[in-house]
């Protein structure tokens, strides 16, 4: 049976779980949010305990932690508290943040939190008595010296976003677009039929049409560096209301300095601390280039999949490796997994946009807005999943895809768009008479041509060339 101490904050007393760092305040949110059974994402908590040391570091280094204050900390205190906000930063104590997402508004059950552990485990650290009732270094007057949530909960939504984008969205977009370039050059003289309106159109090369998918993911990269340039100011400085009440003038560019120093991302403190406080615009952008960047996977992802379709009744000019059998009834079927993993993951994250823009636009009132937990549980994991399932796409499917050749030539000849490169020279209106014989007769554009002399042999020729009619011609 779980054994339990006894804690008290200023509403009384709490029965605490004798082995856990966390205290009163933290235990009396773990009992009033049973919702979800979602904890907030490890990222968050790490920079929770980025931005502590990046404090303490600051109060440090102004005297305030050692001053003449209530209860100064002497040299080994301050280390201890140093060493145990880095202790949560590195993740070693995950396990004990059990508070769920959804609760106060401001994150203060999760800014407590973190000041419990870290001032019961630098008390462990200098060898001191956790339990005991007056604490020697405590959560509010030293871990959370010079703060409030209010502008350090979303200063630690910023610092884990920027970090989540730099390390891992960022290399798993450059990496698939890679990828795409790399077929793009590959498959540069495979000819295939091109598709508008998914009716037949003229023809490109297989390479040229892989040379768009891989923009789009160049293009992605750049709405990452945006996403994380949207989060580069931090609110760690405006305190309760933005300003700055019961800190020093120089906290919040120092907290930067350091966060920057930590992170190689190069933060700086907020231009105006009442915004900062105030709104979430900042998340809310970076949350609407991720938008951008799902769309954009969704759509090579599903281009992928229809060019796969197959193998006989479809398109089958790419073909996809076989990752696993892709029906419970139909034997031999095989199904283009990730590319329809990749779909749902971006449906999630054009889902996880609207709770943002909501969470933004109503959550804030005056000087704080009351959605910030969610609204960093919910951009953290759309980070992640964009991340992982380009990860797992490059892998098990992009990597391993091969041009179907002959399949994707067969068809160009059979076009009856074929035609439009004889628009130059027989016009608009013949031509369009050309196309609607050959479809009626079954015959392809060069063969109705040919019966019915409608141009030289040579000149026919030169002009129903595939190859010259994905390029322009002078």
């Amino acid at each position: 049976m779980t054994e339990f101490r006894t804690e008290h904050d200023s509403m009384g007393e709490v029965q605490v779980p004798a082995d856990a760092y966390y205290g009163a305040q933290t235990q009396r949110a773990v009992e009033n949010f049973p919702i979800s059974g979602w904890s907030l994402p490890q990222p968050l908590i790490h920079a929770l305990g980025q931005v502590k040391l990046a404090c303490a570091i600051a109060n440090r280094d102004l005297g305030k932690l050692s001053g003449t204050g209530k209860r100064p900390l002497d040299d080994a205190q301050i280390n201890a508290l140093l060493e145990a906000c880095k202790e949560v930063a590195d993740g070693k104590h995950d396990c004990q943040f059990p508070i769920d997402v959804f609760q106060t508004g401001s994150g203060t059950s999760s800014n407590m939190n973190t000041n419990e552990v870290i001032a019961n485990r630098a008390i462990e650290i200098m060898g001191g008595d956790r339990l005991a009732a007056e604490k020697s270094i405590h959560p509010n007057d030293h871990v959370n010296m010079g703060q409030s949530t209010n502008d350090i909960f979303p200063t630690a939504i910023h610092v884990a976003t920027a970090q989540q984008i730099k390390n891992g969205l960022i290399p798993a977009l450059k990496r698939f677009g890679s990828v795409l370039a790399q077929k793009a050059k590959d498959w540069d003289q495979v000819m295939k039929i091109g598709r508008t309106h998914l009716m037949d159109a003229t023809p490109l090369r297989l390479g040229q049409e892989f040379g768009g998918f891989a923009r789009q993911l160049e293009l992605s990269v750049t709405r990452a560096e945006q996403a994380l340039e949207a989060v580069l100011e931090l609110p760690a400085g405006g305190t309760a209301v933005g300003s700055g009440i019961n800190t020093h003038p120089e906290f919040g560019k120092r907290v930067a300095a350091a966060l920057a120093e930590a992170t190689g991302i190069p933060f700086v403190e907020a231009v105006n601390h009442f915004e900062a406080n105030a709104q979430r615009d900042a998340v809310v952008s970076c949350h609407g280039h991720l938008r951008t960047i799902a769309n954009t996977l969704f759509n090579v992802a599903n281009n992928i999949r229809w060019l796969s379709s197959g193998p006989r009744c479809g398109f089958y000019e790419v073909v996809l490796p076989d990752r696993q059998p892709g029906s419970s009834i139909m034997p031999g079927k095989v199904n283009p997994v990730m590319c329809e993993s990749m779909m749902q993951v971006t449906a999630r994250v054009l889902g996880n946009d609207q709770t943002i823009t909501v969470s933004g636009a109503a959550g804030g009132q005056f000087q704080l807005n009351i959605m910030m937990p969610v609204m960093g549980h919910t951009v953290l994991e759309s980070i992640q999943l964009l991340a992982s399932v380009s990860q797992a796409f490059v892998d098990f499917c992009a990597e391993g895809m091969q041009a179907n050749e002959a399949g994707c030539e067969a068809s160009v000849e059979q076009s009856l768009s074929m035609v439009t490169s004889l628009n130059p020279l027989i016009g608009y209106e013949k031509a369009s008479q050309v196309a609607k014989e050959a479809f009626k007769s079954g015959k392809t554009i060069r063969e109705l041509c040919r019966e019915e002399g409608i141009l030289p042999e040579e000149t026919l020729q030169d002009a129903l060339d595939p190859m010259k009619m994905t390029e322009p011609q002078a």
